[in-house]
């Protein structure tokens, strides 16, 4: 028990001055927007490796400990003798990436939780067969996976780290590190990662169709799921956060405002004005073609229906005339769950509980600093569930495929 203390302590004081590194990365990013987000990757480079803490945490975080037997075997910085430029090649590219292409930081939050939701961070969902059997049905075919995206910035990466180190770098390990140098870069707070995570040789696609919340869940629902992980209600909260970024696209919310329950009327918890906006922003296009452009929110599994378009809208999207707001990684999530304009039926269900609405209530009331420590914490510790290490599972060579068995 002394030990566990000592453990959580670190962890704590870890992640404190994480969370105060990126803020002040924040500020940083504010007073010098125009040349860190220009054409060129070196100011983003930069970002990323100032928020990472390069030159003096590495040692202080290396301390930082787990007390799930499987994880103790991730260590800070695993690849240090057999790849040493690996969590560098990741954040360059990561960097380039978000050059181009400002909505991956959603896309790959997503794609990772969907992953360590199901039998954990094991890269299972990127996989496109089945040990081998082509004939399995895979995770990316589950109903909640087939709007993911972002297997193909993955695989840019992976491609990257095998001209460099063929073999050594896991695919889990990608998509962690992956995601949290994205979350960074739109404005999130930075975490340290440890690696040595070992790929899954199978895929598992009925867990997939069970095991993700979906976006009509009740907080019932939704905490259950999250505590079959081991989150209690306020990790829960903060995960939910992730919804600060990416866009809620029109087939999550077009039911709710039109049919809600199967009631034919929307959901009598929206404000009127608020039925409206949505309608004005989601018109239910029928006769459009749908499209896989747009980039949901993180944390938002597909219901049901298989339809959806590029349509949507955001948080900060949806706040904007009302509140001043400054990067992603705000309180603009939480300040509107307070006024009743949920975009999803399961972010609003967060105020249906006492606990979960006084966290909710927390996280918006100061800027959105407990909010950005607690989901630092968070995704620590989703990071590392489940996982395979040692001699369980294998590294892949394409994250899209088993290793061939010699």
């Amino acid at each position: 028990m002394l030990f566990e203390t000592k453990v959580w302590l670190v962890l704590i004081v870890a992640v404190f001055l994480a969370v105060r590194i990126s803020l002040t990365n924040r500020r940083l990013q504010a007073d010098t927007k125009p040349s860190l987000f220009s054409s060129g990757v070196e100011p983003l480079v930069a970002f990323v490796s100032l928020a990472s803490g390069d030159g003096g945490l590495d040692d202080f975080f290396s301390e930082t400990a787990t007390t799930d037997v499987t994880a103790q075997n991730l260590e800070y910085d695993f690849y240090r003798d057999t790849c040493p430029r690996a969590e560098k090649i990741v954040r360059t590219k990561m960097a380039w990436i978000y050059g181009q292409h400002r909505d991956v930081s959603a896309q790959l939050l997503r794609l990772f939780f969907h992953d360590c939701f199901i039998e954990g961070c094991d890269a299972s969902v990127l996989l496109d067969d089945s040990n081998g059997n082509q004939n399995h049905a895979i995770e990316k075919q589950a109903i909640p996976n087939r709007s993911l995206k972002g297997f193909d910035k993955i695989d840019e990466i992976k491609e990257r780290l095998e001209n460099e180190c063929p073999g050594v770098v896991s695919c889990a390990d990608v998509l962690a590190l992956a995601t949290r140098d994205a979350i960074v870069l739109a404005g999130g707070p930075f975490y340290p990662i440890l690696t040595g995570r070992r790929d899954s040789t199978s895929s598992f696609f009925n867990e997939a169709m069970t095991g993700i919340p979906r976006p009509d869940d009740n907080i019932n629902q939704t905490l259950h799921q999250f505590s079959l992980r081991g989150f209690d209600e306020r990790e829960t909260v903060a995960l939910l956060g992730g919804h600060n970024i990416g866009k809620i696209g029109c087939e999550f919310i077009m039911s709710r405002i039109n049919n809600f329950k199967g009631t034919g009327q929307p959901d009598p918890t929206i404000p009127p004005e608020f039925v409206t906006e949505m309608r004005l922003s989601c018109d239910d296009d029928s006769n459009q073609a749908t499209s896989t452009a747009a980039a949901a929110s993180p944390f938002v599994s597909r219901g049901l229906r298989e339809k959806f378009t590029s349509q949507g809208m955001s948080y900060y999207q949806q706040l904007a005339s009302s509140f001043s707001t400054g990067a992603g990684f705000d309180s603009h999530y939480y300040q509107s769950l307070l006024r009743g304009r949920g975009l999803l039926f399961a972010d609003q269900q967060l105020m249906a509980n006492k606990r979960t609405a006084r966290v909710v209530t927390a996280y918006a009331s100061d800027g959105g600093s407990a909010f950005r420590m607690d989901f630092a914490r968070a995704m620590m510790k989703m990071s590392v569930l489940n996982v395979l290490t040692g001699s369980q599972g294998e590294v892949r060579v394409d994250c899209s495929l088993p290793t061939p068995s010699s």
